[in-house]
């Protein structure tokens, strides 16, 4: 089997298939397209990845980038799965995991995707990039385009936050700020690929760029010697995240490296945008748009979630749970998260430990499952947020009789 056919594009609703071009809807039925691989013939085992580099491209068989020539790696993936025993013990679970994805280059998730866009941006021949973002993606995004030579386009709304603002702009890129909500901004830059031709990472190239994300599910199962958790809680914006989760687990267990999967996959959401969560509980089968999104957590305020549907079928499939967590709950699982772990998260991990902490409260979550969190973003992409209640700093002469005060005499 050459390269050239192991990857296709499959429709999410008719099944229809296309080549891997650049083609991200489906021509019959106007629905999203996804990337197909012929896994019957794609052989792996555990032992495939004994010497492999500890990145997301470890996993290439399962990647829909066809030329390792292209493949633009900046250290994205493979993060820790820390072992997290005292929140476990603070919320009352025996096994408890935080995949921690602050450490990433850029310190969010999103490098995974932008790693697989700009690659396949590479193998198409393009010079040019873009995307709509609420910050992490546009930074992402930026980075790797960078190293791999290419113009970046960031399209953002008007209310980000300055250090993610500063931090994308570090790289160089087009900085385009939209007078709007995120989905205004993602509208509008549908627009600027339909009439300019400019390759939007989460627009034409979306089949391709979600890809990355679902190296999240590999690397846990990896992690757990090839494993699977009872529990997962992810945070949804667009819902493409928790789809893609989902995937990764049943490629898995499709190329036979894991057996019988059986993961619970929740979806955590903040109380200011959470159109995924309240369509869940109400038992809807769409999703009713947020059109002012009002949270801290703005990397989760996406009003219109385009995948919320297919996150929706997904939830019930693997009978997960959908909650969500209000402002002042993201705040204290932050600083709840930092204080017993050491990891300090932007507001989209404080939703997943919120969400989590309240699964646990209502019996939802038993205390002897082994649960995986997922942290998606650093907290020094926010930090206004966390001046308020910080513990003030202490002001001693250099003398030990001063020091005494604070040390209690020690």
């Amino acid at each position: 089997m050459s390269d050239s056919e192991r990857v296709s594009l499959v429709c999410r609703e008719c099944g229809a298939e296309y080549p891997a071009t650049r083609l991200y809807i489906c021509k019959k039925c106007f629905a999203p397209l996804d990337v197909k691989y012929d896994i019957g013939r794609t052989s792996l085992s555990k032992n495939t990845f004994f010497n492999r580099k500890k990145t997301l491209w470890r996993y290439y068989e399962l990647l829909p980038v066809l030329d390792k020539s292209k493949i633009v790696d900046m250290g994205a993936g493979y993060s820790p799965l820390i072992e997290s025993e005292r929140l476990a013990k603070s919320l009352g679970l025996r096994k408890l995991f935080i995949k921690n994805d602050t450490v990433n280059p850029t310190c969010s998730f999103k490098d995974r995707p932008s790693a697989v866009a700009v690659s396949k941006a590479l193998e198409f021949g393009l010079t040019k990039i873009g995307c709509a973002s609420t910050g992490n993606l546009a930074a992402a995004l930026a980075a790797h385009a960078a190293k791999a030579g290419l113009t970046c386009y960031a399209f953002i709304p008007k209310d980000l936050e300055p250090n993610k603002i500063l931090q994308m702009s570090i790289y160089d890129p087009e900085v385009v700020i939209v007078e709007g909500t995120y989905d205004e901004t993602n509208r509008f830059a549908m627009q600027v690929a339909e009439n300019y031709g400019l390759a939007i990472a989460n627009v034409d190239l979306r089949p391709y760029y979600v890809e990355g994300s679902k190296t999240l599910a590999f690397e846990v199962s990896e992690q757990l010697e090839w494993g699977v958790p009872d529990h997962v809680i992810v945070p949804a914006a667009s819902g493409a995240l928790y789809c893609a989760t989902f995937r990764g687990f049943k490629e898995l267990e499709r190329v036979g490296l894991v057996k019988d999967v059986d993961v619970r996959i929740s979806l955590a959401q903040p109380s200011g945008c959470s159109p995924i969560v309240t369509a869940f509980k109400n038992g809807k089968e769409s999703i009713t748009p947020i059109n002012a999104p009002k949270t801290v957590a703005k990397s989760l305020a996406v009003g219109s979630p385009g995948d919320g549907v297919y996150a929706l079928r997904k939830l019930r499939e693997c009978k997960g749970f959908a909650e969500e967590a209000a402002d002042k709950e993201i705040i204290e699982a932050i600083r709840l998260l930092a204080k017993t772990e050491g990891i300090f998260a932007e507001p989209a991990g404080g939703v997943t430990v919120a969400v989590l902490k309240k699964l646990i409260d209502e019996g939802k979550i038993g205390p002897d499952e082994t649960v995986v969190c997922f942290v998606t973003g650093g907290g020094l992409k926010t930090p206004e947020l966390m001046v308020d209640g910080i513990k003030e700093a202490r002001h001693v002469r250099p003398t030990l009789q001063s020091l005494k005060l604070i040390m209690g005499g020690i």
